[in-house]
């Protein structure tokens, strides 16, 4: 699985990195939606919204049905834990670095504090 994260990371960043497709997850948030309704939030075509809707499933940060004539939208929250799980290796991975970097320059400062001259009294 850790060989899959970051390439699924980078489809889901890449997706998130446009702000009308962020607009989008936005209002997918308060419930599923319409292509029309997208389109009319975003100020652009119905066939530029699809466009970004195919980049937001490829991802798997929105799915959708087709209902007659309508296609409705909502958000899949899978792809959203796929970019969860890289941010929280990542912060481990940085937390941990920090951490010795703080014991390292604690152990620096005992050691300096140590070895200072002492100065004459008087």
């Amino acid at each position: 699985m850790l060989n899959h994260v970051p390439r699924d990371a980078d489809q889901v960043f890449h997706a998130l990195a446009d702000a009308n497709r962020r607009a989008i997850i936005e209002r997918l948030t308060r419930g599923p939606a319409a292509v029309s309704e997208l389109a009319r939030l975003l100020g652009v075509t119905v066939a530029a919204t699809v466009q970004h809707l195919k980049v937001l499933q490829a991802s798997e940060l929105v799915r959708s049905e087709k209902a007659g004539r309508v296609r409705t939208c909502q958000i899949d929250p899978s792809g959203l834990r796929r970019a969860e799980e890289w941010l929280r290796l990542q912060r481990t991975t940085w937390e941990h670095r920090l951490d010795r970097l703080g014991d390292v320059l604690s152990e620096n400062a005992a050691d300096h504090a140590t070895d200072a001259p002492k100065e004459p009294r008087s």
